[in-house]
C-alpha cells in the first residue's frame, strides 16, 4: 500500500479536508501575516468596536481560519480542542431539541464565530509561537485605553456615574466608573482577565520600553478595576492575582526542598488573607460592598439575582438534559414564562447556571470537562522551563478571575470578555512539550 494512502488514513476524517489546496511558502507567509494582524486588530479594539464591527472581524476570523487551513495539513486535535467540539456538538443537539429553534439558531451562529476567532489564534500559535506576545501587547492596548478612558471620568459629571448604583442598594451614591463599555460591571469584566497578562508580560518581556507599557497597564488596569466597585470584578481581581502569585511560587521553588516548596505558598497566602480582612475592616469602600455581598435580600442587587436564579432553575427543572439552545435570544424567548413579576432579566446572572439553562446538564459536564483540560495543560507547562510556563501561568490566571466573577453574573458572554476567554484556551491548547496531560 503506498505510504500517501497510510498518511491519509491515519488523519481523522473529520480534518481530511485540510491541506487539500497546494500554497507556496510566500502565500502561507501573507496567510500567517494577515492571520496575525487579523487578531492584534480584534484584540485590541475590542472595547472601541460596535457590535457590527465585532461581527464583522470575527467572521474574518473563521473564514481565515478556513482557508488557511485548506491550504497547511491538518494538526492532532488536542483534549480542549476535543470538548470544544463536544460543546459544540452538544449546542447543536440542543438547538435541534429547543422549544424555540430559530433563537437559538443564532445562539449556535454565535458559538461558532467564537470558535472561529478561537480556531484561527490556535493555528497562529500552534507553528509561529512568537505571535503571542504580539497578540498580548494587542490586548493589552485595549486594555490600557479603556482603563485611561475610564479613570478620566473621575473628573466628569458625578450624577451620571452615580446612577449605576441602585439607591435601594446599601452602596447608593457610590461612583462607578464605567469607560468606553458603558457598564461598570462590563468594564471590570473585561479588565478581570487582562490584569495577570500584564503581570505576566511585566516578568516576561525584555528591555526597558516594554516592561514600562506592561507596568503601567498593570496599575492603570488594576485601579480602573477597583473604581468600578464590582462586587463580582474585586473577588476576581483577587482570584487572579493570587493564582499569578502562587503558581509563580510553585514554579520557582521547584528545587527547594519539599518543606519549604509546601509552607511558602501557604505563608504567602495567609499573608493575603489577613491583608484582605484588614482592609475589608478598615476601609470604607470595601467595607461597604462586602456588607452587601453578605446581606443577601437585603441588598436590592442581591435580591434581585436570586429571583433571578430561581426562575433559571425553574427552566433548568423543565429541561434538565440539553436545555432550551444556547444564546441570549433563547434565553430571552423562554425566561418571561417562568419569571417573577417585575424582575425582567437577559441572562440567568451566573455562567453556571446559564450553561444549564441554555445546554442542560449535559453541556455543564462537558464545560466541566473543558476546564478540567485547559488546567491539566496549564499546570504541565510548569514543568517546562520556557516562556511557555509563563504564558499557561497568565492563562489559568486569567480563566480563574473570570470563573469566580461568573458565580454570580454572565457578563463573561459579552464578546469583549469571553474573546480574552477564547485567546487563553487557544494559548494552553497551542502549546507543546512534555505535557503531563494525559
Amino acid at each position: 500500500m503506498p505510504a500517501t494512502d497510510v498518511s491519509s488514513r491515519s488523519v481523522p476524517m473529520l480534518l481530511r479536508w485540510q491541506g487539500r489546496l497546494k500554497a507556496s511558502p510566500s502565500t502561507l507567509h501573507r496567510l500567517e501575516l494577515l492571520a496575525g494582524c487579523l487578531l492584534i486588530v480584534l484584540l485590541g479594539a475590542l472595547p472601541l468596536l460596535t457590535r457590527s464591527g465585532l461581527a464583522l472581524l470575527m467572521l474574518s476570523s473563521g473564514l481565515l481560519w478556513l482557508l488557511w487551513s485548506l491550504a497547511t495539513p491538518s494538526a492532532p486535535i488536542d483534549k480542549i480542542t476535543t470538548w470544544l467540539l463536544i460543546i459544540l456538538g452538544l449546542a447543536v443537539l440542543a438547538t435541534g431539541v429547543s422549544p424555540v429553534p430559530i433563537a437559538a439558531t443564532k445562539g449556535l451562529l454565535k458559538l461558532l464565530s467564537y470558535l472561529g476567532v478561537y480556531a484561527l489564534i490556535h493555528k497562529l500559535l500552534i507553528d509561529h509561537k512568537h505571535w503571542w506576545d504580539r497578540l498580548l501587547a494587542g490586548l493589552l492596548c485595549g486594555g490600557l485605553v479603556s482603563s485611561v478612558l475610564a479613570l478620566r471620568q473621575l473628573y466628569a459629571s458625578t450624577e451620571e456615574l452615580a446612577s449605576w448604583a441602585d439607591p435601594n442598594s446599601m452602596s447608593a451614591g457610590t461612583i462607578r466608573i464605567y469607560g468606553p463599555l458603558g457598564n461598570p460591571n462590563l468594564l471590570a469584566g473585561y479588565l478581570l482577565p487582562l490584569l495577570p497578562f500584564a503581570a505576566i508580560a511585566l516578568l516576561r518581556w525584555r528591555g526597558f520600553g516594554c516592561r514600562l507599557f506592561a507596568a503601567v497597564t498593570l496599575v492603570l488596569t488594576t485601579v480602573a478595576t477597583m473604581l468600578t466597585y464590582s462586587r463580582g470584578g474585586w473577588l476576581g481581581l483577587i482570584a487572579g492575582l493570587a493564582v499569578v502569585v502562587l503558581l509563580l511560587l510553585v514554579r520557582s521553588t521547584q528545587s527547594w526542598p519539599l518543606i519549604w516548596r509546601r509552607l511558602l505558598p501557604l505563608a504567602v497566602l495567609l499573608i493575603g488573607v489577613v491583608g484582605l480582612v484588614v482592609a475589608a475592616t478598615q476601609l470604607e469602600p470595601i467595607r461597604t460592598r462586602i456588607s452587601s455581598l453578605v446581606a443577601g435580600r437585603g441588598d436590592s442587587s442581591n435580591n434581585f439575582r436570586i429571583n433571578v436564579w430561581f426562575a433559571a432553575a425553574g427552566i433548568v427543572r423543565d429541561h434538565p438534559w440539553l436545555g432550551i439552545g444556547p444564546g441570549n435570544a433563547a434565553f430571552n424567548s423562554i425566561y418571561p414564562l417562568y419569571q417573577q413579576p417585575k424582575f425582567n432579566a437577559l441572562s440567568a446572572y451566573s455562567v453556571p447556571l446559564e450553561i444549564l439553562v441554555e445546554m442542560g446538564i449535559s453541556g455543564l459536564i462537558a464545560c466541566v470537562g473543558l476546564l478540567n483540560a485547559a488546567v491539566r495543560k496549564g499546570l504541565a507547562s510548569l514543568q517546562l522551563d520556557r516562556p511557555e510556563a509563563l504564558a499557561g501561568i497568565a492563562c489559568l490566571a486569567a480563566i480563574s478571575g473570570m470563573l469566580v466573577q461568573g458565580i454570580t453574573d454572565t457578563i463573561f458572554f459579552r464578546p469583549e470578555v469571553q474573546i480574552s476567554g477564547w485567546f487563553a484556551l487557544a494559548t494552553l491548547s497551542s502549546q507543546s512539550g512534555q505535557s503531563k496531560e494525559a
